[in-house]
């Protein structure tokens, strides 16, 4: 164990707050047996100026958990896992593997990765899937989150870097336009970047719920605004109308720095505010007083969040958000701007390097050919030897078991069976499979399922970097010595890669694989070639891209956007009448989301006994007004179900969810998982899934102990 403090950064969201992790013992006192072998202390950094949210103060609690595997396990002919050593499970992988791409293809070999991985395992990955395993078949669970809001980014911007500004730059604003995002229990310390526009009286939150966020605008800080569930599209349509018409638009800008807009006009139109209204419930008075607002001609963003985005229409509504900032001016204005917020810790540069199904290194097409050719090179491989495209992670994950499908998955930094929608259809997917791979440090509800089982490190037993939602590549560094059964996924990689007889380099030593990286993203549209870990151990900025021999860049869009031509695309978008179809009679609509003490599907959080201990079990929020009708009383046992499947929680009546509304976190596995409700039709553009907007009847449990 080191003896000295680790500046580090937060395990979970991609704030990516700074802390400082102390071993327990470096003292020299005697610490509790039970005591975590760190201590965590917050860390001025810009993101946190040095607060933390509860599972930031709580993260040391996981790292020697009673629950924490250490060894790896195989599933006997008994049905059930046993331990093994790292040589027999090791070989017993490589072997099966061999024989399924001998048989099958190698596109029987799938690859399903996280957006929690570091840069350098999120690359080395995509470089395994690639040469050691000759697959097409990888994609991650940055699918179901930053999808949609990528496609629209580049569709309109040329690139997709979250927040294209500094979150210091929300300090001075005005106006901060925060459309389906939580912040203040998904990411608590990024409130305090609120503060400006909240006492300007400009803070306005766009969410169906009275969440913790959007009574930040009380006391006239700000305004919520409640659309009924999956009408987000139209809301966004009809603030673009008012800017329009009352002529809100800056034009001078509009006319030099985007193309379009004939187009958006036209499709705007039909959404004056009276019509907006009967869909979405927002009154037409409040529409024209946010679009006004937004006009002011102050210091003024747009951010955007899960809430909506996660739809088959997830990335035209982004579009809207997109079109509604450039008809304002705002992108690349100083002290103005639009970003979306990047929700896992490594979900921006985890979506850069590789482990998307279309991509390679430094944000590069798989089907391009000079990017092809680059990545060869670097890799001293033949652009012909690295496969094509392969499908995104719901048509992956569909192909699961099937002929012509994925027959072996491995499985990095996701518990897919939780996380995934229509959970239950994926679960059966992963029963037919000939070979199930999962590295984790704890048992989750997908590693409970593997054939195999890797246990690999914790954030503060391994050194390598994140980028956070900023687009800012920091350095994660180790704090003590991992348990001697754990080992780091680059190792779990490379001794794979050997036994499958790959010739291709696989190093084990982040900083060798960061250096690698940067060759393979140099000249790409994420270019982290500049970077090096010098250079941020140095404390310096690190904004992507931050080419060879010149500087990083913590604010796109100044001068010209990313296309050829240099300007912004504003792109027509109308809503489909099929996409969120209302709530039949004895029917609501389904809103998942976080808590904030848990985080993602809870494989971590469920484990720590303060966070579980204040958010035990699921809790399904209904509008006190719904639940009498349904004979529902606050604290009843309650089942949620549709033809998809159902779940068991208890009832929270609370007058800030609406009427036609039941929300449910998603945290929680078994028979409590949300996402055994959610959809799995997706986004066209993105393949993102629809989330958000599901119909549910709400159901009184009768029958005695039903959660005992």
């Amino acid at each position: 164990m080191t003896d000295r403090p680790a500046p580090t950064h937060c395990p979970y969201c991609a704030l990516q707050c700074a802390m400082t992790l102390t071993p327990t013992d470096a003292s020299g006192a005697a610490a509790p047996t039970d005591a975590p072998p760190v201590t965590v202390a917050g860390r001025d950094f810009p993101t946190n100026r040095g607060g933390l949210c509860k599972k930031g103060w709580t993260s040391a609690e996981l790292l020697r958990a009673p629950s924490r595997l250490g060894a790896p396990l195989v599933r006997g002919a008994d049905g059930a896992l046993h331990e093994a050593s790292w040589d027999e499970a090791l070989d017993l992988v490589a072997g099966r593997l061999r024989d399924i791409r001998e048989r099958h293809g190698a596109d029987a070999v799938g690859v399903f990765g996280g957006g929690g991985l570091t840069n350098e395992k999120a690359y080395l990955l995509g470089k395994f899937a690639r040469l050691a395993l000759g697959t097409s078949r990888i994609d991650y669970n940055g699918r179901y989150c930053m999808s949609s809001a990528a496609a629209a980014g580049n569709r309109a911007f040329g690139v997709d870097r979250g927040l294209p500004f500094p979150l210091a730059d929300l300090d001075d604003a005005e106006t901060i336009l925060l459309l389906g995002t939580n912040v203040a229990e998904t990411m608590p310390p990024f409130i305090g970047h609120l503060a400006g526009a909240q006492a300007a009286g400009g803070l306005i939150v766009v969410d169906p719920r009275r969440t913790a966020t959007a009574k930040l605008t009380d006391d006239g800080r700000g305004l919520h605004v409640q659309p009924a569930p999956g009408t987000d599209l139209p809301l966004l349509l009809g603030l673009a109308h008012v800017v329009i018409a009352e002529r809100l638009v800056d034009t001078a800008y509009v006319a030099e720095r985007t193309t379009g807009y004939d187009a958006v006009r036209r499709s705007v139109a039909p959404w004056w505010p009276e019509r907006v209204q009967s869909v979405t419930g927002v009154p037409a008075t409040t529409l024209r007083r946010l679009a006004r607002r937004l006009a002011s001609g102050g210091r003024t963003f747009v951010l955007t969040g899960r809430g909506v985005e996660q739809h088959v229409d997830g990335t035209d509504t982004a579009t809207a958000a997109i079109n509604l900032a450039l008809l304002l001016g705002l992108p690349g204005r100083p002290g103005s701007g639009y970003g979306t917020l990047t929700g896992q810790g490594n979900g921006q540069g985890g979506r850069e390097h590789g482990q998307k199904c279309d991509q390679l290194p430094g944000y590069r097409k798989i089907t391009d050919p000079a990017a092809r050719a680059h990545v060869a090179a670097v890799w001293g491989v033949d652009a012909d030897d690295l496969p094509g495209p392969g499908v995104p992670a719901i048509e992956l994950l569909a192909s699961l078991g099937r002929p012509g499908g994925v027959r072996a998955l491995l499985v990095h930094g996701s518990n897919l069976v939780v996380s995934s929608p229509n959970a239950g259809a994926v679960r059966r997917a992963v029963d037919a499979l000939d070979l199930l791979v999962v590295c984790d440090f704890v048992l989750s509800e997908t590693a409970a399922l593997a054939d195999v089982v890797l246990p690999v490190l914790q954030w503060a037993e391994e050194e390598g970097t994140m980028t956070n939602l900023e687009g800012r590549v920091i350095r994660r560094r180790r704090a003590l010595e991992p348990p001697p059964g754990a080992r780091d996924e680059l190792r779990v990689l490379h001794e794979l890669a050997r036994r499958l007889g790959s010739a291709a380099r696989f190093d084990t030593d982040p900083e060798a694989v960061f250096e690698e990286l940067r060759l393979a993203s140099e000249g790409g549209i994420a270019d982290y070639s500049g970077i090096d870990y010098a250079l941020l151990d140095s404390g310096a900025e690190a904004y992507w891209p931050y080419p060879r021999g010149g500087t990083g860049t913590p604010r796109l869009f100044a001068d010209r956007f990313a296309h050829d031509d240099g300007r912004a695309r504003l792109v027509a978008v109308s809503p489909q009448a099929a996409a969120h179809p209302a709530p039949g009679p004895g029917e609501v609509t389904l809103v998942t989301g976080r808590l904030l003490e848990h985080y993602q599907s809870g494989a971590q959080t469920r484990r720590v006994p303060e966070l579980l201990d204040a958010q035990p079990e699921l809790r399904a929020s209904l509008h006190p007004a719904t639940a009498e009708r349904l004979g529902i009383a606050d604290g009843d046992p309650v089942e949620i179900a549709n033809n998809l499947g159902s779940v068991h929680g208890r009832a929270r009546l609370t007058a800030d969810i609406r009427p036609d509304a039941v929300f449910l976190p998603f945290h929680y596995g078994d028979d409590q998982a949300a996402n055994l409700l959610t959809s799995d039709a997706v986004d066209p553009v993105s393949s993102m899934p629809e989330f958000k907007t599901n119909l549910v009847r709400v159901t009184r449990l009768v029958e005695a102990g039903a959660l005992a």
